[in-house]
């Protein structure tokens, strides 16, 4: 058995203008190595085996602090992890991609959900040889939402509900099969302003 948990990033620029990052590489800014310690601090109470990332700097800082706060080595790259593509829509706000893409329009470049859960699966089937015990795996937003969805067939995360920066959530992966632990979902981030952004 392998326990992962997954941490989304700290906020970005980006995140506080709330403009679609994708594979847009946008650093964290000062809050979220804030978030980033904050979460840290709060991991450092559990004793880890491993501590993996996305490529993308804004995973990849958050995960080197953590990893100084819980005392682990700095943390290996995994292919898989990476946000969601969003093409044609990356560094836009959420009105300027409903004006350019309305309604069901086909957005170029844009990753399906399918494809973003077969690349995390096959992600975290490679940790499981390489580093099984309990892993901490840091990646997005838009990742850590379709992971949730796939291991409650899409029971959470409910209407409302925010998989914040710097929110770390707990499943488990065992025999290839992924079952969530706990999910520390909120109804408003409270390091970004009030807006009707889904997750991403």
């Amino acid at each position: 058995m392998t326990q992962i948990t997954f941490v989304r990033h700290g906020q970005t620029d980006w995140n506080l203008e709330r403009r679609i990052q994708g594979l847009t590489d946008i650093p964290l800014n000062d809050t979220g190595r804030q978030q980033a310690e904050r979460a840290g601090r709060e991991l450092a109470q559990t004793a880890w085996d491993g501590i993996v990332s996305s490529h993308l700097s804004r995973a990849l800082e958050t995960a080197s602090i953590i990893a100084a706060c819980v005392g682990l080595p700095e943390p290996t790259v995994v292919a898989g992890l990476e946000e969601r593509a969003h093409g044609a829509m990356e560094g836009m706000t959420f009105d300027e991609r409903q004006a350019s893409f309305p309604g069901d329009t086909v957005v170029p470049g844009l990753e399906t959900r399918d494809a973003v859960i077969q690349r995390v699966l096959s992600a975290l089937a490679g940790l499981e040889h390489a580093e099984p015990g309990r892993i901490l795996a840091v990646s997005h937003g838009g990742v850590i939402g379709s992971v949730v969805r796939h291991a409650t067939d899409g029971e959470q995360p409910t209407a409302g509900q925010v998989i914040a920066n710097g929110s770390y959530h707990d499943f488990d992966w065992t025999d290839g099969e992924l079952s969530l632990i706990r999910l520390r979902a909120i109804e408003a981030d409270r390091d970004l302003p009030p807006a009707t952004l889904p997750q991403r």
